[in-house]
């Protein structure tokens, strides 16, 4: 049904795979010594679990770092799946989509059930530990996983070079200005980001960028904002500056926002 998709896989580290779906959106898979991790599941085009065990016969943990549909869908391949409970309306909704049910009841697919996970957890993959971090804001329960020993940090679509925070369910902006403040201690943890739609490392100072993008929002400094044209409407898009010096695997950064969530 998904001929004409395809599904790019990348060795980044001998325990770690990029999945790039198309050039939609990614997925991270983590292995460790007992079990791996897959970060976020995609569209569902391909059978990630299939293609995972050409890599690994290890158990696969599923984690979602939030509820859009280009991070959960591909949890039809799986058992079970876990996300923050802040998110699990929004995913549970996102899966009441007209054509994905439709193409569920041709495939035979269902939803497997949700799990929480939440800040504070601890995933131990045997010689891999993945730290969970809280960050609302492109949705109210996204979360970020430090990969500790190696000092990565994966950020689903909370901090990328495009976020958009202009979706009806984006948290207040003075609260994703402290979500990212709560976090931005882990620059001192992690070197690299690799994000929902990424597919190469970004330096660990995208997120300072990101935070400082929104600040600039709110300050009123945006009078070179421009349109920005979406499948609900037409909003504002900020562009922002990165680090000089730095690696970052794309040239233009933007902030999506809604004019009238501006208080």
């Amino acid at each position: 049904m998904f001929e004409d998709k395809t599904l790019y896989i990348k060795q980044l580290k001998p325990y770690l795979y990029l999945f790039d779906e198309n050039h939609e959106c990614t997925g991270y898979l983590v292995i460790g010594d007992k079990k791996a991790a897959l970060i976020d599941t995609m569209m569902g085009y391909h059978n990630y679990k299939e293609e995972i065990r050409k890599i690994t016969d290890k158990p696969v943990m599923v984690i979602n770092t939030h509820g859009h549909p280009d991070h959960i869908y591909g949890n039809v391949f799986f058992d079970e799946a876990y996300i923050s409970s802040n998110d699990l309306d929004l995913a549970i909704d996102t899966c009441k989509d007209p054509e994905f049910v439709e193409v569920c009841e041709e495939e035979g697919f269902s939803m497997p059930p949700f799990k929480e996970i939440k800040g504070g957890d601890v995933v131990d993959l045997g010689g891999k530990t993945l730290e969970v971090y809280d960050i609302p804001g492109h949705t109210p329960g996204g979360i970020l996983l430090l990969l500790k020993e190696d000092r990565i940090l994966f950020t689903g679509d909370a901090i990328n070079h495009h976020l958009w925070l202009q979706l009806p369910h984006t948290v207040p902006y003075e609260q994703c200005i402290e979500g990212i403040d709560k976090v931005l201690f882990l620059e001192k943890e992690a070197d690299v980001i690799l994000h929902g739609h990424a597919r190469d490392y970004d330096d660990i100072s995208l997120m300072r960028c990101v935070r400082d993008a929104i600040q600039e929002i709110l300050d009123g400094k945006n009078d070179a904002d421009t349109d920005y044209t979406w499948f609900m409407g037409v909003c504002k898009q900020h562009p922002f500056k990165v680090e000089a010096g730095k690696h970052y695997q794309q040239e233009d950064h933007v902030i999506v926002y809604d004019q009238s969530k501006l208080s």
